[in-house]
């Protein structure tokens, strides 16, 4: 049970997990945190600039490697998603209520989602939970496959490139910002709440209003 929880510390802490695990944790935890519905409490924009600015000290330099590992987790865990909302879909949107699960987070995703239609896809990557319930919105849709993987690859090509190359050229331009990381992991934590409670807040007034 130790272990157990020793790796989900791992796996929920951004440092610690590019520290221990390289690139090759950071892409698995990309790929949960983008795809499937259990990952959604994974770090995800946080632990993209992090392995941009910390890229030089433990991931060997390669900041474009870097990118193109966690840009191909980011498309593959959309199509994982995609796949599974195509496929079961309906059944898991009607699964009972668990203190892991709530049906608010499919009901805003998908409030979202009908709002932006498909670019939902794109501006749905940097926002935390939507990134994750989003592909799966969209198998349930039954989004045409050519049109979603359009939608998949810009959005990942952003969200990647945007929060990878910045966070690398950052460390690259201050790199005494590598000594106040567990102040940027709070920062990129405290825009992440703010903007998951906001567009709660205005989802749920257009419900009201509706």
């Amino acid at each position: 049970m130790d272990e157990f929880f020793a790796f989900f510390k791992t796996l929920t802490d951004s440092k610690e997990a590019i520290q221990t695990g390289g690139l090759l944790l950071i892409t698995i935890i990309v790929y949960l945190e983008t795809g499937w519905f259990f990952g959604f409490f994974l770090p995800g924009d946080y632990l993209l600039f992090l392995s941009g600015m910390l890229c030089d000290a433990y991931l060997g330099g390669d900041v474009i490697g870097v990118f193109a590992g966690i840009c191909g987790a980011a498309i593959l865990g959309n199509f994982s998603g995609y796949v599974f909302g195509k496929i079961v879909g309906k059944n898991f949107e009607h699964r009972k209520e668990t203190w892991f699960f709530k049906k608010k987070y499919i009901e805003n995703t998908r409030s979202f989602f009908d709002k932006n239609g498909g670019k939902a896809l794109v501006i749905g990557r940097f926002l935390p939970i939507i990134r994750t319930f989003a592909p799966l919105l969209a198998g349930m849709a039954r989004m045409p496959l050519g049109i979603f993987t359009i939608y998949n690859v810009v959005g990942a090509l952003l969200w990647s490139g945007v929060l990878v190359f910045g966070g690398y050229y950052l460390g690259k331009q201050f790199p005494q910002l590598v000594n106040y990381v567990e102040y940027i992991i709070i920062f990129f934590l405290a825009i992440t709440t703010i903007t998951v409670v906001r567009s709660y807040l205005k989802i749920r007034q257009e419900h009201k209003k509706a």
